[in-house]
């Protein structure tokens, strides 16, 4: 992994437990300290399953439907949740490459997140 991902990763993983304390209740076997293995770990799957959906951009729920299921039916995470998340990684791609993130940017990071959590959340309905 890449030292600029990993960053990347321990970034929005903090933000999302210390701005949204209470999605902590979905990692009661985690060590939640920051730079954990367990928080690399599952933020290397977050990022892994956005690095699918952009790959299948065209098809994301196809790409994203045995995850959908997964969080829906097994996890239960509260589809809250996956807006939560995705706010926190725009942040901290933002803060990672402020730069590189400009209107548009922003703008392109930000439907694109959003038909993620689109997606993740299907399955609830």
């Amino acid at each position: 992994m890449s030292l600029p991902l990993l960053y990347l990763i321990l970034l929005f993983s903090s933000r999302l437990f210390s701005s949204y304390p209470q999605t902590k209740t979905y990692f009661p076997h985690f060590d939640l300290s920051q730079g954990s293995a367990q928080l690399r770990g599952h933020g290397s799957k977050v990022m892994n399953a956005i690095g699918e959906a952009v790959k299948h951009v065209d098809d994301i729920r196809g790409a994203l439907a045995k995850l959908s299921e997964l969080h829906a039916y097994i996890l239960r995470v509260d589809p809250v949740n996956f807006k939560l998340l995705s706010h926190c990684i725009l942040c901290s791609v933002a803060a990672r490459y402020p730069s590189d993130f400009t209107p548009e940017a922003h703008a392109a990071w930000d439907k694109f997140l959003s038909s993620v959590s689109s997606v993740l959340t299907e399955k609830y309905r």
